[in-house]
């Protein structure tokens, strides 16, 4: 028997959720393709490099399930069966901790670099790179993926025929502390990010100025800045909503559409962050540099 109640939470469906995800498979393609050649000139036994990689593989994953999200949205129904539902609708939130823990990685790793004046900070061996993301692999494949699939969607009865309406589960209080607690730590480490970036860079803007675009170190923390400008703009807005968004299902027995809406919105824009592979690229080449230097150089002359 179909919950009927439920039919109340359906977040409204727009043609603007159909056109991000086009954009978001097409450019999530494009920068998987391009990052590959990249990587092949890279340090394999890196830190960064491998979070780089992994990243990849999270993208990759999080992109095989975009096109059954386009699927539903053009035809408005689900055919793929609820188990798959649960699946593809959790790997939205998987995507985005998983590439959200990389970034911190990636960031932690280019701090310690700066701090301890080092090169660079590698593994011993390759061998080492490759059995560290195995390992976090298999504790996402085997603890991860099935403890979130096997608890996701199982409060209420569903709809086979529709997808992606999983809003009841957060009727538990149980599941509304986890939310507020996994939001509130985003958002704090977030915020530390952004503090010690900040704490950087201001200094070597004081100190360097006209000469701050020939200095390797610049360019290092500019890309320190793409990473968290990511988190900024594609991660937060919906962790800050989602705050709300536990308060007003908490405080409301009737599901707000509007608020549900606006959830669905802010949790979609999250899939955007596949863009960063494209970007990356694009921030490593000489032809960008040499547009930001002219860039600078106009600034400087006005």
């Amino acid at each position: 028997m179909v919950d009927h109640n439920n039919s109340s939470c359906d977040p409204v469906r727009t043609p603007h959720l159909t056109t991000l995800y086009c954009v978001v498979l097409t450019g999530g393609l494009v920068g998987i393709i391009s990052i590959l050649f990249l990587l092949v000139k890279m340090n394999t036994r890196s830190v960064t490099t491998t979070a780089v990689v992994n990243l990849v593989v999270v993208h990759s994953v999080f992109l095989l399930t975009v096109p059954f999200r386009l699927t539903y949205l053009i035809k408005h129904t689900w055919t793929f069966g609820l188990p798959f539902c649960k699946f593809v609708s959790a790997m939205l939130h998987i995507h985005m901790y998983l590439t959200f823990l990389f970034y911190v990685v990636i960031l932690v790793i280019r701090y310690l670099i700066f701090f301890k004046r080092k090169d660079k900070v590698e593994f011993y061996r390759k061998l080492h790179a490759v059995a560290a993301s195995t390992g976090l692999w298999v504790l996402v494949i085997v603890i991860v993926v099935p403890l979130v699939v096997s608890q996701y969607g199982t409060y209420k009865v569903y709809d086979k025929q529709h997808c992606f309406k999983f809003h009841k589960e957060l009727d538990r209080a149980y599941v509304q502390v986890i939310n507020y607690m996994i939001a509130i730590i985003f958002i704090a480490i977030a915020v530390i990010l952004l503090v010690f970036q900040i704490f950087i860079i201001i200094p070597m803007v004081r100190k360097l100025r006209r000469s701050l675009l020939s200095h390797q170190e610049f360019w290092a923390q500019l890309k320190n800045l793409f990473f968290i400008g990511v988190i900024l703009i594609c991660f937060l807005p919906y962790q800050f909503f989602r705050i709300y968004y536990l308060y007003s299902v908490a405080q409301s027995s009737d599901c707000n559409n509007n608020v549900t809406f606006y959830n669905e919105i802010f949790l979609s824009v999250t899939a955007v962050s596949c863009f960063d592979l494209l970007l990356f690229v694009l921030g490593g080449s000489h032809w960008f540099k040499q547009k930001i230097i002219d860039l600078w150089n106009c600034l400087l002359c006005s």
